[in-house]
């Protein structure tokens, strides 16, 4: 952490006191969430005043744009405020950044009591319109975009909003009902239903579908997680990636970094509104009692002795959250629901649960060549404890194996890794460099430092690719980008990948432990994921917003949705420094003329071309108004569906590739039947696809380019 942060964090043990202090001879307001909630809004101010890399000032402006965007963030489809709502809150748009600084919060509470109540209302609307049958014979339209939407003037509008919005979820399932009757009429056991009854059953099915949606809604939306929501809504103007973690958020959060967590070891899916056990992993808590069964249904979730909570209409992370703790050993006390409908409490011990999907894993592709393949999910780093997984340790060790099976390139798999540990980027860089810097860091008024590889040793020297897309983000673009920089590598994937390249820390926001005028300890306020530093390349160049962009581009079917950092509101800008001292990798071919027939090849691929043609229908396709005339409907679906199976089938090898095991992971495969099944189901995701397809074809050609080379250096 930067020095000039330090005197945040002396300010923050101020304000700690300072509220304690405020609060002596009065009666004891420790749970009163009115307090608390004033000391997160307080410290949180600070925090971003202080300590942000590029911090907004907190003034009548600031406080707008807090308006607008927590009205956004609670009604993000302008389907439960009214315009009137929204003209009433304009009295707090100068007040906002007041309340930030210490003056008593009435926005917040005003606000999440109208949405409350607007939620309420139109709880008791959808059963009343999906009673009647729909007529989709007429002529309407919805639009589903809510940033070409408005709110509605009125309940009676409101209403109809809703109407139009059932009916065209029910429309869905009616026509789909209808193609499955078509599909299945010369069935003999197949029963026959007229289009009355398919209509009857779809709206039925939608009202099912809302209960869930309205029950899930009450769960989640409590005044503190809604709270949470406004804090967010604050952090995020400072830029996207800035957020507020309640004591339990953080704890998930940690325990995705580090892949690891203290729980029972049960898998969790939802089936038809209720939570159900999907999966059991092997040595877990749940396995090991053998009172726990796939498709037992979780009913309530208790703290040892505590009253249990009921996890009716939960949402799947919500009931993970209560289920998962943060000691091993902890007593979870489940109330379950058995395939044979008796009812059960099954009592169990948390213990330490692995996560081995989340960990790098390797496996080898013949052809022409033998070509090493390693899939990285994440630059997991468990932090607290010292031997724990790191994705660079691991990643060193793969490599190994894949050179002991004498392979000929290897393939690195970035694409959905959504970044971690700075550190372990920056070892992992180290395997296939020599010595020198990988990344630059700069804080807010701080010359840029480098981050650099110290060890003279390179693991492996031989061709290599790095796949990535635009999910690929953070320390994934990093090490991208190094690669890249270094001419180390060639880089295949989308457009560009996500374009985040700022750094955070958390910050607790009671860094005072136990108040000094108090006899009890301090209420755990959460903390802050704090923007305090910026990535750059060792070319200068930041990876912030535009991200890396590939040497080999290949059309991705998922390029119409707008998901990356360029297309989040408020994300800080592109700029750069000056490029660090590097010596780029000396190849015995060149790397450009590679680039330039490969993607010469790409640009007259008739597979490619019809992806980047349906991309581009898609993109317009989601920004047009809806139709609820089910001839229109069948119309629009017949193109849709044509145009979603043609992709599919495109990204599809018609002959898979030849992945195979390496023979230092068979016995650990073969050690049980989740695992063999896992890794079945890990091999069938991945030999048909065109994208690694095309990465084995470029590493192909750089070992052709070498072995060239190789060959005239002999003569």
């Amino acid at each position: 952490m930067s020095k000039k942060f330090i005197p945040v964090i002396i300010l923050l043990t101020g304000i700690g006191l300072f509220f304690n202090y405020q609060t002596q001879g009065k009666t004891d307001k420790g749970d009163d969430p009115k307090e608390k909630y004033a000391k997160i809004l307080y410290n949180v101010g600070v925090l971003l005043e202080q300590g942000h890399f590029a911090p907004q000032i907190i003034d009548d402006g600031f406080s707008k744009r807090v308006l607008n965007k927590f009205m956004t963030d609670l009604d993000d489809e302008k389907t439960f405020f009214l315009q009137s709502d929204i003209n009433s809150f304009k009295k707090f748009e100068n007040v906002i950044d007041d309340e930030i600084h210490g003056k008593e919060i009435f926005s917040f509470y005003t606000i999440n009591e109208i949405y409350t109540n607007r939620v309420k209302e139109v709880s008791l609307l959808y059963k009343n319109i999906l009673s009647k049958p729909f007529d989709f014979s007429i002529d309407e339209k919805l639009v589903l975009n809510a940033e070409k939407a408005n709110f509605s003037k009125s309940i009676a509008e409101r209403t109809d909003l809703w109407r139009k919005r059932l009916k065209y979820a029910v429309l869905g399932r009616y026509v789909d009902m209808q193609e499955d009757r078509e599909k299945n009429k010369n069935k003999t056991d197949f029963i026959q239903k007229a289009d009355s009854t398919l209509e009857r059953e779809s709206r039925e099915q939608v009202c099912k579908q809302m209960d869930r949606y309205f029950a899930t809604k009450k769960t989640r939306e409590t005044i503190d997680e809604n709270f949470s929501t406004f804090i967010n809504t604050i952090t995020s103007l400072m830029d996207p990636h800035t957020n507020y973690f309640p004591p339990v958020d953080l704890r998930s959060f940690n325990e995705g970094m580090s892949g690891r967590f203290y729980g029972i070891g049960a898998q969790l899916k939802e089936d038809d509104g209720k939570i159900k056990i999907s999966s059991l992993v092997s040595g877990g808590p749940a396995w090991k009692s053998g009172e726990l069964k796939e498709d037992d249904e979780i009913i309530k979730v208790g703290q040892g002795n505590q009253e249990p909570v009921d996890v009716t209409g939960y949402a799947i992370p919500d009931a993970v959250k209560l289920i998962r703790g943060a000691e091993k050993g902890t007593e979870v006390r489940l109330t379950v629901k058995k395939v044979d409908g008796s009812i059960k409490v099954v009592i169990l011990l948390r213990d330490n649960i692995t996560l081995e999907d989340t960990f790098a894993k390797s496996a080898i592709i013949n052809g022409v060549n033998k070509i090493g393949y390693i899939y990285l999910p994440e630059f997991y780093a468990d932090f607290e404890k010292p031997n724990g997984p790191r994705c660079s340790v691991d990643v060193a060790k793969e490599v190994e194996k894949l050179k002991a099976e004498n392979v000929d390139g290897i393939i690195i798999d970035l694409r959905n890794n959504g970044g971690g540990s700075l550190y372990d980027v920056v070892q992992m860089a180290g395997l296939f460099i020599s010595s020198g810097p990988v990344c630059q860091v700069k804080g807010r008024d701080e010359k840029p430092s480098v981050m650099r590889d110290r060890d003279n040793r390179v693991q492996y020297d031989g061709p290599l690719a790095v796949m990535v897309d635009g999910t690929s983000a953070s320390a994934s673009e990093i090490f991208a980008a190094a690669i890249q920089d270094y001419n180390r590598g060639v880089i295949i994937g989308s457009s560009s990948t996500y374009g985040k390249g700022t750094v955070q820390r958390n910050i607790p926001l009671n860094p005072e432990g136990e108040p000094i005028f108090s006899n009890k300890t301090s209420e755990d306020l959460g903390s802050i994921k704090l923007t305090l530093q910026k990535f750059y390349r060792i070319n200068g160049g930041a990876t912030q917003l535009n991200g890396v962009v590939p040497d080999v581009i290949l059309p991705n079917r998922y390029d119409y949705l707008k998901f990356r950092e360029k297309d989040t509101p408020h994300p800080l800008k592109w700029d750069e420094i000056a490029k660090a001292d590097y010596q780029p990798w000396r190849s015995d071919y060149s790397l450009q003329d590679l680039l330039l027939a490969v993607n010469g090849e790409i640009k007259n691929s008739e597979s490619f071309n019809k992806i980047k043609t349906n991309v581009e229908w898609l993109d317009k396709y989601n920004n047009k108004a809806y139709s609820i005339n089910i001839k229109q409907y069948k119309e629009e679906q017949k193109t849709l569906k044509a145009i979603f199976k043609q992709m599919d089938d495109l990204v599809k090898l018609s002959q898979p590739l030849d992945f195979k095991n390496l023979n230092a992971d068979t016995a650990s495969i073969n050690s049980s039947e989740d695992k063999i099944n896992k890794n079945k189901q890990w091999i069938n995701l991945r030999n048909k696809d065109l994208y690694i397809d095309e990465s084995v074809k470029v590493i192909e050609r750089m070992i052709i380019q070498k072995n060239i080379a190789n060959k005239n250096k002999s003569l």
